[in-house]
C-alpha cells in the first residue's frame, strides 16, 4: 500500500541519516510555514515529532516560524507538547462566527484560540524551555502598509502586490521582517536574513501573545497588532507576507533542517504564490528534511485537497467541523506512517530525493 506521509531529503541529509539514523539530535533547525487550515494534516504528525522523537533531544533545537508555524512551535516548547497540540487542534476546528464577521470578530476568536492553547503558564514554559529556542516571524508594516483604516490597508497591499512582482527585493519598502527570539539572536540559529531590514526583538512573556497574534494576523481578516511590547512601534501582521514558507538555503549552522510541510515545495512569500519559478529550488535544501502528506493520502481526503481558509466560506459551520475532524482522523494514518520511518531499521527506507 502507499504511504500516507513522503519523506524527502537533501544529499547531504540522506548521507547523515544513512550514517547515523533517526537521531533527533541531527536536527538544529525547525521550520514551520504559513498556512492556517493546512496545518490540519500536520496535525497528527506533529504529535509524532513533538511528543516523542524530538523529546529525545540533548542539545538546542531553534523552531522558527510564521502564523501557525509558529503556533505549532510553541507547543513543542510547553511541558506537554501533545496536551497543548490536542488544544490548538480542538480550538482550531470550532472557530465559530457570527453572521458577516468583521476583523474584530476574527482577532477576537483568534485571541481566545491562542490563549487556550498556552494555557496557564505556557508563556512561561516557552520563554524558559531549555533547549527549544523559539523563533516567530512577523511583518510590521511601512507606510500604508503600516497605516490605520482598511482603505489604507487595501492600498498599501496593493502597492505591496505590485512591488513584489517586479522584484521581491521591493517588498522590503512596504513590510519590515521582526523576529522575536527567545535568545533575542537569530545569529545563534545559524539564520542569514538578508533584505527587509531585518531586526530580532527578545521573546518575553510580556510579549509572547502580541507576537503570535500579530504572526497570524491575515491583512484585513483580522486587525493589526499594535506596537508589541519591546519591539518597534508599528501596526503588525501575518510574518508570512514576507516568510511564507521559511526558506532553508539562509540556515548556515552545522545541523539539518526539519520541515513538517503541507507541500512538496516551498514558496518564500505569500506574494510570491502566482509565481512557480520562485519558488525554493532544491540546490537549497541540500540538509533539508521535508515530511508532507503524500499525494495518494490528499487526493483521499475531503474534495481531493489539503484544508485551507476556503473552508470557511465553502462549507456551513457544522459542516466544517465535521470535515475537519475527519481530515485529522485521515492524518492518523501518515502519523503511524511516519512513526514506523521514524522507528524502522532502515533509515533510507522510503527517503526521497528533491528533484
Amino acid at each position: 500500500m502507499a504511504r500516507a506521509v513522503r519523506v524527502i531529503a537533501g544529499e547531504t541529509a540522506r548521507a547523515r541519516l544513512a550514517e547515523h539514523g533517526w537521531d533527533p539530535d541531527l536536527f538544529s533547525l525547525l521550520l514551520g510555514a504559513s498556512g492556517g487550515p493546512k496545518w490540519l494534516v500536520l496535525s497528527r504528525m506533529d504529535r509524532v515529532l513533538f511528543g516523542g522523537f524530538l523529546l529525545r533531544r540533548s542539545t538546542p533545537l531553534h523552531a522558527v516560524g510564521t502564523s501557525i508555524g509558529a503556533w505549532r512551535h510553541v507547543c513543542l516548547a510547553q511541558d506537554d507538547p501533545v496536551a497543548a497540540l490536542e488544544r490548538l487542534e480542538e480550538r482550531y476546528i470550532h472557530q465559530r462566527f457570527g453572521p458577516d464577521p468583521g476583523p474584530a470578530d476574527i482577532t477576537a476568536v483568534g485571541r481566545e484560540m491562542l490563549a487556550h492553547t498556552l494555557g496557564d503558564g505556557g508563556a512561561a514554559a516557552v520563554v524558559n524551555h531549555p533547549t527549544v529556542v523559539t523563533h516567530v516571524g512577523a511583518a510590521r508594516g511601512r507606510g500604508p502598509a503600516g497605516a490605520g483604516g482598511p482603505w489604507m490597508q487595501r492600498a498599501g497591499l496593493a502597492g505591496a502586490a505590485i512591488s513584489n512582482a517586479i522584484s521581491r527585493r521591493l517588498l522590503g519598502a512596504w513590510f519590515q521582517r521582526v523576529v522575536f527570539s527567545t535568545d533575542g539572536r537569530l545569529e545563534d540559529a545559524g539564520l542569514h536574513l538578508p533584505g527587509f531590514s531585518t531586526v530580532t526583538v527578545p521573546l518575553t512573556v510580556d510579549n509572547l501573545p502580541a507576537a503570535l497574534l500579530a504572526s497570524g494576523s491575515i491583512p484585513l481578516v483580522l486587525e493589526p497588532v499594535e506596537d508589541p511590547p519591546g519591539a518597534p512601534p508599528g501596526r503588525y501582521v501575518d510574518g508570512g507576507i514576507v516568510d511564507y514558507h521559511p526558506d532553508p538555503g539562509r540556515y548556515r549552522g552545522d545541523g539539518l533542517i526539519l520541515y513538517p510541510h503541507f507541500f512538496d515545495h516551498l514558496t518564500p512569500g505569500w506574494f510570491d504564490k502566482p509565481f512557480r519559478w520562485r519558488r525554493i529550488p532544491a540546490s537549497a535544501l541540500d540538509r533539508t528534511v521535508l515530511i508532507t502528506p503524500s499525494d495518494e493520502f490528499v487526493r483521499s481526503l475531503p474534495g481531493g485537497r489539503v484544508t485551507d481558509r476556503g473552508d470557511f466560506t465553502r462549507y456551513d459551520t457544522e459542516t466544517r467541523f465535521a470535515t475537519w475532524w475527519k481530515v485529522v482522523g485521515m492524518a492518523d494514518d501518515a502519523a503511524a506512517d511516519l512513526a514506523g520511518l521514524l522507528h524502522g531499521n532502515d533509515a533510507l527506507d522510503g527517503l526521497e530525493s528533491f528533484a
